[in-house]
């Protein structure tokens, strides 16, 4: 299971081969969003129509919220969140107070349940990827909220050795003896850099290290910023900030295959640009650049001494 901080899915291996499971609809990936109704629970696709709709109790990005204190949270959000500053906060919403364990539970159930339709024996155990660089109470916090879905977790895998072994790099017959891997990995919510060396048929990680709070989510926080400022947005309440982060998010989108996007917001209309775009986001790219170059100085390497980077 990849419990990931914008989707997550889940895959089993038959044969030797990794095959990811679909929902009914026949999609992958299940967006990372829970939304508290009155009378029920709403995971996934269905969730994210209520982002902009009802933000306060559709929770997004909660792998952020994981085995961090409240004080740690120092990012803007539509969430009223209690407790002290020392321990993990808990979300208030319809149905009572809820920790980001229990969210990441609904998500992990939601998977278990597909996988269940899928595989016809019984679920004995999963293995769970992790950011590399989430300390012990990140990592705990996933097994409790796998245990609270009813898993059991056989193994946490850290993300950039279960993308090492995916791309196949193991069984890969041009990969020579000796090598070092570069694996730069930016998320929705966390950013991780291992360095794997490739020695005797296994991989070793020679240096790892990361930001668990740097990704995806930033760089839309940085194009809201400049939609705010070229719209003279000052004040948005939290209904007009959810809708402009989901702007954001499309004009991003939308960049990856365009080379300029017309952006509409309320009744502001701009372009942006694919060059715009990688300006306004060079912090966040500046940040992941700085922690690479400490983690090649962990690992008592030059940049000439990587092989091969994988981006994933």
């Amino acid at each position: 299971i990849d419990l990931g901080t914008t989707n997550s899915l889940v895959a089993t291996v038959r044969s030797g081969t990794a095959t990811i499971l679909k929902d009914e609809q026949g999609k992958s990936l299940l967006p990372s969003v829970v939304h508290y109704a009155e009378d029920r629970t709403i995971i996934g696709d269905e969730a994210k129509s209520y982002i902009s709709q009802d933000p306060s109790q559709t929770i997004v990005s909660v792998k952020r919220f994981m085995g961090r204190s409240k004080a740690d949270v120092r990012f803007q959000h539509p969430y009223v969140l209690e407790g002290s500053d020392q321990n993990m906060p808990t979300f208030v919403t319809r149905q009572g107070h809820k920790s980001p364990i229990e969210i990441s539970a609904e998500i992990l159930n939601a998977l278990k349940e597909r996988a269940q339709k899928a595989i016809v024996h019984d679920i004995t155990g999963a293995v769970i990827t992790v950011p590399a660089y989430f300390d012990e109470a990140q990592r705990q916090a996933t097994r409790d909220a796998a245990q609270l879905a009813g898993l059991n977790v056989l193994r946490l895998l850290n993300e950039p050795t279960a993308a090492a072994i995916a791309y196949g790099l193991d069984q890969n017959s041009h990969i020579n003896e000796d090598q070092n891997f570069a694996i730069y990995d930016l998320g929705g919510g966390t950013f991780d850099i291992s360095i794997l060396r490739f020695s005797k048929g296994v991989f070793e990680v020679q240096a790892t290290g990361g930001h668990t709070a740097l990704g995806g989510d930033d760089i839309d926080r940085f194009i809201v910023k400049h939609l705010k400022q070229e719209f003279g947005l000052n004040t948005l309440d939290n209904h007009q900030h959810a809708l402009l982060i989901q702007t954001a998010k499309k004009a991003k989108e939308d960049l990856t295959s365009q080379t300029e996007t017309t952006v509409k917001f309320l009744e502001h209309t701009t372009t942006l640009t694919q060059t715009q775009l990688a300006e306004i986001i060079q912090p966040v790219a500046e940040r992941t650049l700085q922690v690479c170059q400490r983690v090649l100085r962990d690992a008592k390497l030059k940049v000439e001494d990587i092989d091969a980077v994988i981006l994933v």
